[in-house]
């Protein structure tokens, strides 16, 4: 009886703790990486946006490879990746009064609708937002292997389409289309940012690559598509190894920023669902920001005031008084494991012999079982982040060791 008043107490004093650190502020569920028609995605954009919106997310953005959905684009649906079948169900969603088709030279073609014609039948202040984005879909060949490595990062809150810029390696190349972000950002006084996608996709992108880039905050720690090697294998980190080398690189040595870690769908498939298709629903992130605004999105993500996920619901993360603090929502009939990760300062950074990490980078500190999970900083970590891990499979897992996560973004002493 003891155990459960205490538990109890502890719920009441958590919940309010949580409530008086983030007042003013609401979590936003959105994803920043999806495709359309306007690139190979097999789908009408109004067709994803309404699943987006049924589905309780409150922002989306549309990151077709190396387009921007703006101005005239008509397509041959018998040719598009979704077929006929999909302008079929685009019609009887949205109306043969909405739905534009022509007849050019006896093949029947249909009106792809930019971003500017459709956002006002989804958008509603604070609920559901759209966000202009691009994939800027770069490559490096690499003359060694001989292999065109893919370069992919997604601009976020774009004004103008940004044409990929090339470099004499994955860094440069990197570099320069970050840059080409960055000075749209400038130049135009907009809040914007650029994030890495799915760095193990071809084996492009290494933590190398990434660890000295300047001007970049984020890269994909978790991407829904079934291609992209979030695992990684005996040769290659997966990408939540990837950041810690990266994290504990550029804390403890480089003297860069921290970086922070998101998940998304990059979907591209939505009318056949499973692990082999690239499907919405997999990843997202959950922005604690004052409104929903482009603004205030990229704002508190700038901020690092967002976890990601891919099942894990938490209530509140706080961190003061020395205290990293984790609510979590629990869900019937699911378990929580918390791990509290990150390196010491004086760990060693070098690659062995072997070219092996040490296991003192991306230590597992603390490990809690249950609702609630905190961690008291020491003092000599260079960061701290934490993984919530539930007891059961996400909905529609890629891989067999898909269980429900959430990451929390690195907390520095």
């Amino acid at each position: 009886m003891i155990g459960k008043l205490a538990r109890v107490c502890l719920c009441v004093g958590m919940a309010a703790l949580f409530a008086a650190a983030s007042h003013g502020d609401e979590w936003w569920k959105g994803n920043t990486h999806t495709h359309s028609m306007w690139s190979d995605g097999d789908d009408y954009p109004e067709m994803i946006v309404d699943w987006y919106r049924e589905h309780e997310y409150n922002f989306l953005m549309l990151s077709d490879h190396n387009v921007l959905s703006i101005g005239q684009r008509w397509i041959n649906p018998a040719k598009s990746r979704g077929g006929v079948n999909a302008l079929e169900k685009y019609i009887v969603r949205f109306g043969d009064e909405w739905v534009e088709t022509r007849d050019r030279d006896g093949v029947l073609e249909a009106r792809l609708k930019p971003l500017n014609e459709f956002r006002s039948l989804f958008e509603k202040p604070d609920k559901f937002l759209l966000i202009q984005g691009e994939e800027i879909t770069d490559n490096f060949h690499d003359a060694k292997t001989n292999q065109n490595l893919p370069i992919h990062l997604n601009g976020v809150n774009l004004i103008e389409y940004i044409m990929p810029r090339g470099g004499d390696s994955v860094k440069e190349t990197l570099q320069n289309d970050i840059n080409a972000v960055m000075e749209q950002r400038e130049r135009t006084g907009q809040p914007m940012f650029p994030h890495i996608n799915h760095p193990n996709f071809g084996w492009a992108i290494t933590a190398e690559d990434i660890m000295a880039l300047d001007g970049e905050k984020f890269f994909e720690i978790y991407n829904g598509h079934p291609s992209v090697h979030n695992d990684g294998d005996a040769s290659h980190l997966g990408t939540e190894r990837m950041w810690d080398v990266i994290l504990s690189k550029r804390l403890g040595e480089l003297n860069k920023p921290v970086m922070y870690g998101i998940a998304t769908d990059d979907s591209h498939n939505y009318h056949q669902f499973g692990a082999g298709e690239s499907n919405s629903g997999r990843g997202w992130v959950m922005v604690k920001a004052p409104r929903l605004t482009p603004e205030a999105i990229v704002t508190a993500m700038e901020r690092g005031d967002f976890y990601a996920s891919t099942g894990v619901t938490l209530n509140g993360v706080d961190v003061r008084d020395g205290m990293i603090r984790i609510m979590i929502k629990p869900e019937k009939g699911e378990n929580y494991t918390t791990k509290f990760i990150g390196t010491r300062k004086g760990a060693e950074l070098d690659r062995d012999s072997a070219g092996r990490y040490s296991g003192k980078i991306g230590e597992v500190f603390s490990e809690v079982e249950g609702n609630f999970a905190t961690y008291r900083l020491s003092g000599d970590e260079l960061y701290v982040r934490a993984v919530v891990y539930s007891n059961t499979m996400m909905d529609n897992p890629v891989t067999d060791r898909d269980v429900k996560r959430a990451w929390t973004q690195p907390v520095i002493p």
